[in-house]
């Protein structure tokens, strides 16, 4: 029996230890994702590292592209904060997952502009909200 547990718990270690994206490839998946965007909303470098420092004046386009990239935007137009904390505490690191979903959750109600009627403002008030919540840990792209 005391063989069966340790066994049980050695996968169960195994599987979650290595269910996570590593750093790298975090890393990797972001550039992916920020070059796409940046792209596809038509936005220069400049603007998109401003976003870092808590400009959000401009290329809120970009935001509205990684939003519904990693699917954070439901059908009906809202921000779905919750499927974004499940698909980061199966594919992020723990370091990300803990600082990050602290701030979804505080800025699940962020949005105050419908993105049916604005997709780009209404996702740049989540990331901005999101910024301001936890500037040295802002994780987007």
């Amino acid at each position: 029996m005391k063989k069966i547990v340790v066994g049980l718990c050695v996968v169960l270690a195994v599987h979650y230890g290595f269910c996570a994206m590593s750093e790298k490839q975090i890393n990797a998946t972001k550039k992916l994702v920020r070059n796409t965007c940046m792209n596809k909303a038509n936005v220069a470098p400049e603007i998109v590292d401003a976003m870092h420092k808590g400009d959000f004046s401009q290329g809120q386009c970009y935001i509205s592209c990684i939003m519904n990239t990693y699917k954070l935007i439901s059908p009906e137009g809202t921000f779905d904060w919750e499927g974004g904390i499940r698909t980061m505490e199966a594919n992020a690191p723990k370091s990300l997952v803990a600082t990050a979903s602290v701030s979804i959750k505080k800025c699940k109600d962020a949005m105050k502009t419908s993105v049916k009627s604005n997709k780009c403002q209404g996702a740049a008030e989540i990331a901005q909200c999101i910024y301001e919540d936890n500037p040295p840990n802002y994780f987007f792209p």
